[in-house]
């Protein structure tokens, strides 16, 4: 008989994806949330996946009690099914827990930081998969190339993406602290997550204690970017570094860059390992993919993946041939406007996106911005101060619903956070009515503007009811 795995919280894209791994692997999987949408919704009805909105515990053990459950963050401690759980001593874990059980192998590859984890671990499976290494693997995003987020494996190579976000709320730790990686690509490590580190030396100090831990026969990544910013880091690794960036100090060196509306082509100059780092040899990438980091994300595993054997051109064709990942400056509409969809949901992440939109399209930038938890708490309004300068007019959207921490200041609400943003910039709305807001766009923009929506929610809808309006 099948062993029964129950899902609290299956509708996210992370716990989606292991639970369709779990069920590839010969497990029966359930799944319960609070709502269903596509594309997830879709992927797990045709794998054959039982779910249900709400939280039923009758219907959790319609079949008897589960062999196991996986507890999302989306369980409240009042949630009906997880206090069932607790008081019938049914086996729990958490989502990084059961990552850590299925798919950590003796080579831990983990690609971690503020900025660019999705897009570094979906981009180095890809390359691996490609050199036929057939890790074991999981991302928190969904591929735009033929790759599902999971998929466990008999290599002794796995690939993670490290988050930072703590484990579960029974355990505060971050993420890849259950990852055990021998193998860290780290991008950046800038002040995020309010909500769960309240002071920036609080959430420094976590991805410090997962550089100490490395292994001395291990291998760090880092982009000049951290050890710029944060210089006792470089001085806590036991183990080999590795440095990429844009300047010449860098074992891999990005340079000659160009973007176009439709992609980004730079050089990767590698270089010596010595203190000399004189030049080796210069590879030439082009990519579909754009933003002012993508040189910085695909140098990095560019790095990771060479120092690891793969050939270089191997690298390189699997780097053309990546179309990148769902919500990260995701071109929805390429025509007289264009309309992009990224997950940039604090204000440091939307400036960078919308710096990179400003270099490519001549006419107005609209920001639709919604935050993450963390970045509606008041505690965040100083980060807000000149973030939104790229963008000509900003949009703040009815905000989505989220639970309340008692212990916890207020959050903002729309009205106020655009009281916030307008403090530096002279064009912010807030427009409650979503129909409203698809008018202005449809009816305010013309030939050459850019339309971003940012943020981690899913905007209601709205993106695909603008671009059915200006296809029509």
């Amino acid at each position: 008989m099948k062993k029964h795995i129950h899902f609290i919280g299956i509708c996210g894209v992370a716990m989606s994806a292991l639970a369709l791994a779990y069920q590839k692997k010969g497990y029966k999987v359930t799944g319960s949330d609070k709502g269903f949408y596509p594309p997830v919704s879709t992927h797990l009805k045709d794998a054959g996946i039982k779910f249900y909105p709400g939280w039923h515990p009758e219907k959790m053990i319609a079949d008897g009690n589960p062999n196991l459950i996986i507890v999302g963050n989306v369980a409240s401690s009042t949630n009906p099914e997880w206090l069932y759980v607790q008081e019938n001593n049914i086996p729990y874990k958490s989502y990084p827990e059961a990552v850590a059980e299925q798919i950590v192998k003796d080579t831990s590859i983990v690609c971690a930081g503020t900025y660019g984890k999705s897009t570094t671990t979906t981009l180095l499976t890809w390359i691996l998969k490609q050199a036929d290494k057939n890790p074991s693997y999981m991302f928190g995003g969904i591929s735009l190339n033929d790759l599902s987020s999971a998929n466990f494996t008999d290599s002794d190579i796995s690939i993670l993406e490290g988050d930072e976000y703590k484990t579960a709320r029974w355990d505060d730790r971050p993420k890849f602290a259950h990852y055990s990686p021998t193998h860290l690509l780290l991008t950046s490590v800038v002040w995020d997550h309010a909500d769960v580190y309240p002071t920036e030396q609080s959430y420094v100090y976590a991805f410090e204690k997962l550089i100490r831990d490395l292994p001395r026969n291990g291998l760090l990544v880092l982009s000049a970017k951290v050890s710029k910013q944060h210089q006792q880091i470089v001085k806590l690794s036991n183990c080999q570094i590795v440095s990429y960036g844009k300047t010449k100090d860098n074992n891999y060196q990005y340079t000659n860059i160009q973007t176009t509306k439709t992609g980004t082509i730079f050089d990767v100059v590698l270089r010596q390992k010595n203190k000399n780092l004189k030049p080796i040899t210069t590879y030439n990438l082009k990519t579909s993919t754009l933003g002012d980091y993508t040189p910085d994300n695909l140098t990095g595993c560019f790095a990771m993946a060479h120092q690891l054997g793969v050939d270089a051109e191997i690298i390189i064709k699997s780097i053309e041939s990546f179309a990148g990942v769902k919500r990260r400056l995701e071109r929805r509409l390429a025509g007289d406007i264009a309309i992009f969809d990224d997950i940039a949901h604090s204000p440091k992440k939307a400036e960078a996106t919308l710096r990179s939109l400003k270099d490519i399209y001549p006419g107005n930038i609209y920001a639709v911005y919604e935050p993450n938890s963390g970045n509606r708490l008041p505690s965040s309004i100083p980060g807000y101060e000149g973030k939104f300068v790229y963008a000509n007019t900003v949009i703040i959207p009815r905000l989505s619903k989220i639970k309340q921490d008692p212990n916890m200041q207020a959050p903002l609400d729309g009205a106020e956070l655009a009281k916030v943003i307008a403090s530096s910039h002279p064009d912010v709305r807030y427009i409650e009515d979503d129909n409203e807001l698809i008018q202005l766009l449809f009816t305010q923009t013309k030939k050459g503007d850019c339309v971003a929506f940012l943020g981690s929610h899913g905007f209601r809808g709205m993106i695909e009811e603008l671009v059915k309006k200006l296809q029509d």
